[in-house]
């Protein structure tokens, strides 16, 4: 991780980045106690991740890195238009409206643009993994 990325990491934990990602990981966690949500516990607990680090990493396919398993496949698009519907919408907007209010401040543009960055993610997160730059340079 570049020196910028850990100090964009640091500043953003501070700022609130640590309580969204225990969201997410609370999320993840009663996912997995319904039983119903375990396919998409993953999901959440990888949104968590990139909630607590988003600078420095990028999300990649997994099939690109691991090869096919169950969630690249047909049953992890059936699993992404399940979550799209019941719960990336309304992740993705408001990862978008704290992106505008903090792109109102020159300060706030790195930050900005790890809100969208999280709003794509939080969209379609099924079959995704995260991955530092030595890792992507790997993947292609």
């Amino acid at each position: 991780m570049s020196p910028i990325a850990l100090i964009l990491n640091i500043i953003w934990l501070a700022l609130g980045g640590a309580l969204a990602a225990i969201g997410w990981f609370i999320a993840a966690l009663f996912m997995v106690i319904t039983i119903i949500g375990i396919p998409w516990a993953r999901a959440a607990f990888d949104n968590g991740v990139y909630t607590l680090w988003p600078f420095g990493a990028k999300p990649l396919a997994r099939d690109r890195l691991y090869g096919e398993d169950i969630g690249t496949g047909p049953l992890g698009f059936l699993g992404n238009i399940i979550w799209l519907v019941l719960a990336g919408w309304w992740l993705a907007l408001g990862h978008v409206f704290a992106a505008i209010g903090l792109a109102i401040t020159i300060i706030g543009l790195p930050f900005a643009w790890a809100h969208l960055k999280l709003a794509g993610f939080a969209l379609w997160p099924i079959g995704r993994t995260l991955a530092h730059s030595e890792l992507r340079r790997r993947a292609y």
